[in-house]
């Protein structure tokens, strides 16, 4: 078993052998910043100050050749070779995280389909509950080669009876989001592994909240905004959803139900391909000053694929977002996690 020491904290983590830094230091509670799995994102990227390690194969957008030669790897792919000592903050030894689980059975209780390229998935859980952060996502899939797990996030904040809400859109060449539109039934029972993910919320924040999604980007932040409604956050709560055209707008009613309920909620949705008088019309970077002059002071959640994600972290700069309070959730198509490792399971 090797080790790994978090500096400047000293802190160290045990690693299972054929554990990945990322669930070993997962495992112990601990939120390193991830998103893809998969080497693609370049999200969980530590400089490795000692130690050998094996990361296979990672993409150059991901991690560059010069990163490498200055000792920088991906930890979700890094797997200890001998003990390793990497660079990670002051903080690190904050427990954030629940410990995920592999192997979770689920059973679909109903299956509906908000928009023509999306469905909802609502899942109760056999056993015990899930116990995961608003914002985070599992990974879903059947056979391993025509139905491999795929990345999804949770649309809901945590629930006493476990139940959790997928939105999963449908993909043209996609094997996992086809076999989900094309084959899973109501009834069926499915396997989850989670929870992943540090595209959560501080509870304990005080500024106003603006929260922009695009498509199934939705899911992550409905379950961030679910959350801060539920427990009597007051501060602003700004949702701009993204959407082609009208018919793929979905969670009308739910946004309707916060806005009459909470009055710090404001749903504001935008069409990119078709022009409304009922909604802003065009993408966010160019509609979103027309609702905000400033937000120095805000926190921002961004969900969506990586070029929406990126449009809009350069818009909300623009407006004096500071960056510490900029958190952001990507979907690569390079995300292709095939199953948990089996040192996630908690003994």
């Amino acid at each position: 078993m090797q080790k790994i020491v978090l500096q400047p904290s000293g802190r160290e983590i045990e690693c299972e052998p054929g554990d990945t830094v990322l669930a070993a230091l997962e495992k112990q509670g601990h939120a390193l910043p991830n998103n893809c799995r998969a080497g693609a994102c370049g999200e969980c990227k530590v400089k490795v100050v000692s130690g050998q390690f094996d990361q296979g194969v990672v993409l150059d957008m991901a991690l560059s050749q010069e990163e490498r030669k200055d000792g920088y790897g991906l930890m979700c792919m890094a797997k200890p070779l001998t003990d390793l000592a990497i660079e990670w903050g002051t903080e690190d030894a904050k427990p954030l995280l629940f410990p995920p689980k592999e192997n979770q059975y689920y059973v679909i209780t109903e299956i509906t389909q908000p928009t023509p390229r999306i469905k909802q998935l609502r899942l109760r859980p056999i056993g015990q509950a899930m116990r995961y952060w608003p914002g985070q996502y599992v990974t879903l899939g059947g056979n391993k080669e025509t139905s491999p797990k795929r990345c999804y996030s949770i649309a809901n904040a945590p629930r006493q009876d476990g139940e959790i809400l997928l939105q999963i859109t449908q993909v043209p060449d996609g094997k996992t989001s086809n076999w989900v539109h094309s084959c899973l039934e109501q009834g069926d029972r499915v396997q989850i592994n989670g929870p992943y993910g540090t595209f959560i919320g501080d509870p304990t924040t005080e500024s106003p909240v603006l929260c922009i999604a695009a498509g199934s980007g939705l899911a992550p932040i409905l379950s961030l905004a679910e959350a801060a409604l539920r427990r009597g956050f007051r501060k602003p709560v700004t949702l701009i959803f993204s959407a082609k055209t009208e018919a793929d707008l979905y969670e009308k009613g739910l946004m309707s139900y916060w806005e009459t309920k909470h009055r710090n909620f404001n749903y504001k949705p935008t069409l990119t391909h078709e022009s409304n008088s009922n909604y802003l019309n065009g993408l966010v970077p160019e509609v979103l000053p027309k609702s905000f002059k400033d937000l120095s002071a805000h926190s921002v959640f961004i969900a969506g694929s990586p070029s929406f994600v990126e449009a809009c972290i350069e818009a909300v700069k623009k407006l004096g977002a500071p960056e510490e309070r900029i958190f952001t959730e990507g979907y690569f198509d390079q995300a292709q996690p095939t199953t948990a490792p089996k040192s996630h399971l908690v003994s």
